[in-house]
């Protein structure tokens, strides 16, 4: 070989070398694989049990992030189908700049995070978490013009879904007069022992939904006939609820315990009061998310893809869960039994403030296990951990459905619904459930 010919080998490999050195790094595993993001959901949920929100709310916290994240990400992957026109006053977001490299999992944590902290109270937790998680994620050899054009580009996209979420009528709903008892009529909410709280969310049918049409596009049928002569129908439902309440077995008392999911429980000492905090029942459906999406082993955008379908649905179901409670403000099972059958009696869970029909967790569980069931499939297998850091055991399910299920009847098990409300409430559930399903394209 000739020394010309040695020349020209040397300088392309030289070419190729330098090459490879100034190649600008977008992409690490941990960000590939999810990580990071379940990692910022969950510290999304520690703020809202930390801030005590309640079930509505919850879900509007957790949807609008999940939103901005997944919208982030739709220049990676033209499989993906952005939300714009879809989601009910949702405007295409801003596009990336066709000169400039970005890592886009960044910008979607970026956004996920700038537009959690809006929505929550304790912002200095996140703010903690975001610098932590960003440390990380400097030290793994991603140039620093590229993270600082992902990051700059995710505060866009939150931007825009801040002004979107600013349109939800959250804001006024805030100022809108607290749900006022009436006291002359029997069969109407009463507020319930032992903090006697005022009604939870009177107008929550006011705010914007996602996707259903309106919170009254699934009103169920109306709950049995107030009608406390011994014999009847809703005697019998009240009867059902007491002698369960006072026969329960060791595991409907952990089915029910498993499934509270009561953001705020009160316990009463004496004069001494202290709260116990626990995630709300649609944080609990974004725990069996994580733990789905984990078994898979979803990358970035699947991951953010799931959490994303599953907020909605859940935040749909809230809204047209709570326009039929305060539609027809049905009286709460421990108020009727302590008025007319035993005044001593107590349900095994405490009372949430709130109308009794329908079932909020039978809502969004058949809700959500309709849109997890579609993303995952009839028979799948997990073991949901999600209750354990709160002292209860795991428990182990064939399918979303079957979950779902077990979730609705807790409700009975614990003392604080009538069949019913249950029933009546996952089939509430499955229909929103089923229209988000069909109608909210993320692949195209």
């Amino acid at each position: 070989m000739n020394k010309t010919i040695l020349f020209v080998i040397s300088c392309l490999l030289l070419l190729l070398t330098a090459c490879k050195k100034e190649q600008p790094i977008t992409q690490i595993k941990a960000l590939e694989s999810g990580v990071y993001f379940h990692s910022t959901i969950k510290q999304l949920t520690d703020v809202i049990v930390h801030d005590v929100f309640s079930p509505p709310v919850a879900s509007r916290v957790y949807t609008y992030p999940c939103i901005a994240a997944y919208e982030c990400l739709i220049p990676k992957n033209d499989k993906f189908k952005s939300l714009s026109g879809q989601l009910t006053g949702l405007t295409p977001v801003p596009k990336p700049d066709q000169d400039v490299t970005y890592n886009y999992e960044i910008a979607s944590l970026k956004a996920f995070i700038i537009v959690g902290k809006m929505l929550v109270f304790s912002e200095d937790q996140f703010n903690s978490y975001e610098k932590e998680l960003f440390n990380k994620i400097n030290s793994e050899g991603i140039s620093k013009e590229i993270i600082n054009n992902s990051m700059t580009y995710g505060t866009k996209v939150a931007n825009h879904i801040l002004a979107w979420a600013d349109k939800d009528n959250y804001k006024q709903t805030r100022t809108f007069p607290k749900y006022t008892e009436t006291s002359d009529d029997v069969s109407s909410w009463k507020a319930t022992p032992p903090d006697y709280m005022d009604g939870i969310e009177p107008h929550w049918n006011k705010i914007r939904p996602f996707v259903i049409d309106s919170a009254t596009q699934f009103i169920p049928v109306k709950p049995t006939q107030f009608n406390l002569t011994k014999g009847s129908p809703f005697y019998k439902e009240i009867i059902e609820v007491y002698k369960t309440g006072n026969n329960l077995n060791k595991e409907q008392e952990e089915i029910a315990k498993f499934w509270d999911c009561n953001p705020f429980v009160s316990h009463h000492s004496g004069h001494v009061m202290f709260a116990t905090k626990k995630i709300t029942p649609g944080g609990h459906w974004i725990g069996i998310t994580a733990i789905a999406s984990k078994k898979q082993k979803l990358n970035f955008q699947e991951t953010v893809e799931a959490y994303t379908r599953v907020s909605i649905g859940l935040a749909d179901a809230f809204i047209s869960c709570w326009d039929e409670k305060y539609r027809s403000v049905l009286i709460r099972p421990e108020t009727i039994i302590n008025q007319h059958i035993d005044e001593d009696w107590m349900p095994l869970l405490q009372t949430p403030p709130f109308p009794e029909y329908t079932s909020g967790h039978s809502v969004v569980s058949g809700a959500a296990s309709i849109i997890l069931t579609n993303l995952f499939g009839e028979d799948f297998y997990f073991k949901d951990t999600s209750e354990v850091e709160f002292g209860l055991p795991i428990r182990a399910f064939n399918s979303f459905k079957e979950a779902a299920e077990e979730a609705a009847i807790s409700r009975l098990y614990g003392g604080i619904h009538y069949m019913p409300a249950i029933n009546n409430g996952v089939d509430q559930g499955k229909k929103v459930g089923n229209f988000i399903k069909n109608n909210l394209i993320t692949k195209k």
